[in-house]
Formats: structure tokens, C-alpha cells, sequence
């Protein structure tokens, strides 16, 4: 039985360190998922498909600037998520790096690009692992009928990082106390190409919209309706 407690002891001190050094590399808020969690993932998505001695997923959050979704020119929404992408791989590497010295083996998880899976007819990609189910199993948050994770505190406009590491630590509890409105569509009438149904998004009809592919070589994000119109889109639920 003192084995035991003492077990649970060193497994809730090491989740509060990891968080810690998170927290202190920059990220907003952190967050455990032990990976059975993850055993509904499609086969070759599963953490362990990716990192074979995987036992918990550590996953960030960073917070987008609440007024660069409703700027009027869409350069602002795409060097913004791109400065949170790198900031969030950044993240991710110092993360591994740092409990590396204390122990615990990790590997990062892209926060976007580079990923195999990728079907050209249906503009379909995949991340190795679904980065909105990692935080929602790490107790991030919720996945709003806009297939977007919503933080209770800070809304839908966050991106999220990951790391997948060997040690077995204490999880986070998956959050319960808070939904989207009762009723609420506004997300799905607000897309302008009809690609949301609350449960996933037509990533075909999704991309042909809102990335505008400029001559240049670089993709400019278009659209983000279904974050703005959210009566969550920035927390204070």
C-alpha cells in the first residue's frame, strides 16, 4: 500500500513539473493524456504508431491576439498562426530537451506541417497524431460543433503543440463542465461553403475556399468564420 502512494506521489510531481517547464518555455496552458485514450484513432494515428514507447501525450496551448480574426486583411490571421506554429514548435523542442535531462524521453509532434498522409482529389490531410484530439483528451478543452477546441478561458482562437513522451504520469481530468450553447448552429450557418456538419469539416470544400494559394509560392488563409462567429470565440464561458 506506501508503494503504491508513494508511486502516485512521484506520478502527480513529475505532471506538475512537466507542466511547469511548459508554462515557463511560453505556453498558455498544458495539459496529460495517457494514451488510452487514443485507442479509437485510426489505425497508423495512434501515439504509439508514431513513438512506440509512448505512455503520455503532452499537449500546449498559445493563445492567437483575440482581434487578428476579425482584421480585414487575411495576411494578419496567416503570419500570425505561422509566428504560433513555430513559437508552438519551439515549444514542443525545448519541452523534449529539457525533461530529457530529467529522465523522461520525448519526441515532438508537428504543430502542423510536415505529415504523411495527404489525398490530393479531396484536399484530405492528416497530422500523425489529431493535435484538437490530443488537447481535448489532455483536458484542454472541448470540440465545438465547429470541429475547433474551445478552452473554457481562452476561447477557440488557440493552437495547440504536442510531445509524446515514455513515462506514465498522472493525466488530466477530460473536461465536462462546459459546452457549446444549446441549439447554437452559428458556426455551421456561417460557413460560407456549407463544409461543417458539427461533426467534422470537408476539408475539400474548407481548403478550396479559405487558402488562397498566392503566385509567390506562400498559402494565405481566407476565411475564418467559424472561429468568429462563436459565442466562445474568446472564453468567458
Amino acid at each position: 500500500m506506501q508503494c503504491c502512494i508513494f508511486s502516485l506521489t512521484i506520478q502527480m510531481l513529475a505532471t506538475e513539473k512537466i507542466k511547469s517547464i511548459a508554462i515557463e518555455l511560453g505556453a498558455d496552458r498544458c495539459g496529460i493524456a495517457s494514451t488510452e485514450r487514443f485507442d479509437e484513432a485510426p489505425i497508423g494515428f495512434h501515439p504509439r504508431d508514431v513513438y512506440s514507447r509512448c505512455k503520455s501525450v503532452v499537449v500546449f496551448l498559445k493563445r492567437m491576439p483575440s482581434d487578428v480574426i476579425i482584421a480585414e486583411n487575411p495576411v494578419v490571421y496567416t503570419h500570425t498562426a505561422q509566428l504560433l506554429y513555430d513559437a508552438l514548435d519551439k515549444i514542443g523542442l525545448s519541452l523534449c530537451l529539457s525533461l530529457e535531462k530529467e529522465g523522461v524521453h520525448a519526441v515532438p509532434v508537428p504543430t502542423d506541417v510536415p505529415y504523411l498522409h495527404w489525398d490530393a482529389e479531396n484536399k484530405h490531410g492528416m497530422g500523425i497524431i489529431s493535435m484538437r484530439h490530443a488537447a481535448y483528451n489532455a483536458g484542454l478543452g472541448i470540440l465545438g460543433r465547429n470541429t475547433l477546441l474551445i478552452n473554457r478561458e481562452l476561447g477557440n482562437i488557440v493552437y495547440i503543440g504536442a510531445i509524446l513522451i515514455d513515462a506514465a504520469v498522472d493525466p488530466d481530468s477530460i473536461v465536462d463542465e462546459f459546452a457549446c450553447p444549446p441549439n447554437c448552429n452559428l458556426c455551421i450557418d456561417a460557413c460560407p461553403v456549407e463544409a461543417l456538419d458539427s461533426v467534422t469539416v470537408n476539408q475539400k470544400q474548407c481548403r478550396e475556399f479559405s487558402t488562397l494559394e498566392h503566385p509567390r509560392g506562400w498559402d494565405i488563409y481566407t476565411c475564418s468564420k467559424c472561429r468568429q462567429v462563436c459565442p466562445l470565440r474568446t472564453g468567458k464561458c
